[in-house]
This record gives C-alpha cells, structure tokens and sequence, in this order.
C-alpha cells in the first residue's frame, strides 16, 4: 500500500507536469471506485492547474473552481505520459493538458478515489478528523504524549492513528518505534514524554529519509514506458523476522498488532 512518503514522492513526480498548464480534458473510464466520481471533477476543464499540493495520502489537483482530491488506496499509481500513448488494464481516469501530456490513475484493485473539494464548501468528512502532518512543527512529543494519557492501545496502533497523527504507516511505525528502542506492544499511556521525544524525532527522520530515498525514482512518473514503482529502502526490522538485529544479533520477531505484522527486537525495544 502506498504510504505517506510513496504518496509525497508521487506529488513531486507529477506536479512539474500539471503546475501552470490547462486541463483540456478529464476522461473517467471506470466511475465506481472507492466512491463513485462525482461529476463535479468536470468543473476543472478548462482551468489552470494552480497547485498539487498533499493532506495525509490524499493528493489535491488545485484549480480556481476546486480540486480534485486523489487516493491511490491500496494498489493505485499515477503516471504522466503522451496523450496519444494508448490506455492500459485499470487506467481509470485521464486527466488530459494543453501541453499534450496526460496525468493517469492506474488501479487494479479500484480502492483509490477521485472525489471533489469546492472552496466553499466544509472539508470532506475523509478529512475533517486528520491529525497533524507528522513532517511539521504541529507534530512533536508533546502532541502525543498528551492525546496518549489514559490510553491502553498498544503505541504501535496509537501513532497508526490517522486522528493522532497523519502518514505514519505500517513500515514506518515499525522503523520508528525501534529507532527509538519502544517495545510496540508497550500501551501508549505508558510511554513517559522523554521516550514520547525521541519517538517525534525519529518518525520526522524515518519519513523524511524515505522521501529523500524516493526522489530518486521522480523521473519513474514520466518513463515511456509510465510505470513508476516502489522505491528501494533500508529497512531495520520491517519484513525481517528471524533475521540477527543489526544492534545486539538477537532475532526480530513478529507479531500482529493491530492485524497489522510488527517487528521488533525484544532486547532492544522495552
């Protein structure tokens, strides 16, 4: 699944092509989506694209009358190609411009969306209860140490909430929670601010490490062929149980959290 740094490497890649230029046409192959598209997107024909901009994983399209608000759910890609260069299985939505380039949403298994944000209307209810940006100054440890008093969720599950904060995925919890040496079945309540502290820093570095990691595929997005994929990352413990910790040689485990797998060092991470 395409997580917040895939998703922020994702708007890099195709914003250059879309920032400045007209929407000539918006060509909707398959409307039943997560949620049906809405027609309101057709709106957006005829203006200048003003900004793409990002809020969690969602991808805004900005123009005059509103944007187009994108998900790329669990399997979706975008990639910016050729009009003339013919569709392909699951490309489901054609954003064509003036410059003779088009912006595609390719997904297999139909669980993005394209929905619509007019100026003048409330937020979306996708993202009227979104946490702060974790790569921002609205982050930090005490945001969480006070949403996580009281709290008997393992830490694990409690920094995957999307209400807490946004972006913080499956991967990169794991990454950050041994970083910063927390059992993650540890309950959130339970972790002092001091470790709360090192968590923050840590979630900021594991992300930002991944974007910067990713902006070596930017080029994938306008490829002839138009398949941009999964950049590479180290990985510490995520996917690798039974292999020595890096730190102390001693297994990594896996358990499921949350029914999502965890990986953790049971020496390093109390």
């Amino acid at each position: 699944m395409p997580e917040l740094p895939e998703v922020e490497v994702t708007k890099l890649g195709v914003a250059p092509f879309l920032e400045g230029n007209t929407i000539s046409k918006i060509l909707v192959h398959q409307p039943q989506l997560r949620w049906l598209v809405p027609d309101d997107i057709q709106l957006s024909c005829g203006q200048i694209v003003r900004s793409v901009t990002r809020r969690a994983k969602y991808l805004f399209v900005n123009t005059d009358p509103g944007s187009m608000v994108l998900h790329l759910g669990m399997s979706g890609k975008m990639r910016v190609v050729d009009i003339g260069l013919p569709r392909k299985k699951h490309d489901h939505l054609e954003i064509e411009l003036n410059t003779g380039k088009k912006l595609v949403l390719n997904d297999a298994r139909r669980f993005g969306s394209c929905l619509w944000q007019a100026p003048d209307q409330a937020p979306l209810k996708v993202l009227s209860s979104l946490g702060p940006e974790p790569l921002t100054d609205d982050f930090d440890a005490k945001h969480l140490f006070d949403m996580s008093r009281g709290k008997l969720c393992p830490v694990k599950s409690f920094i995957m909430d999307n209400s807490v904060v946004v972006g913080v995925g499956n991967i990169y919890a794991n990454e950050s929670l041994f970083k910063s040496g927390i059992d993650p079945r540890r309950a959130a309540g339970k972790v002092s601010l001091k470790r709360y502290r090192l968590l923050t820093q840590n979630i900021k570095q594991v992300l930002a490490r991944a974007i910067e990691q990713g902006g070596t595929t930017l080029k994938d997005f306008a490829q002839a062929d138009g398949n941009p994929g999964y950049f590479a990352q180290q990985l510490l413990v995520y996917g690798r149980a039974g292999e020595e910790c890096d730190t102390c040689k001693t297994p990594i485990r896996s358990k499921a959290i949350g029914q999502r797998n965890t990986f953790f060092c049971i020496k390093c991470q109390k």
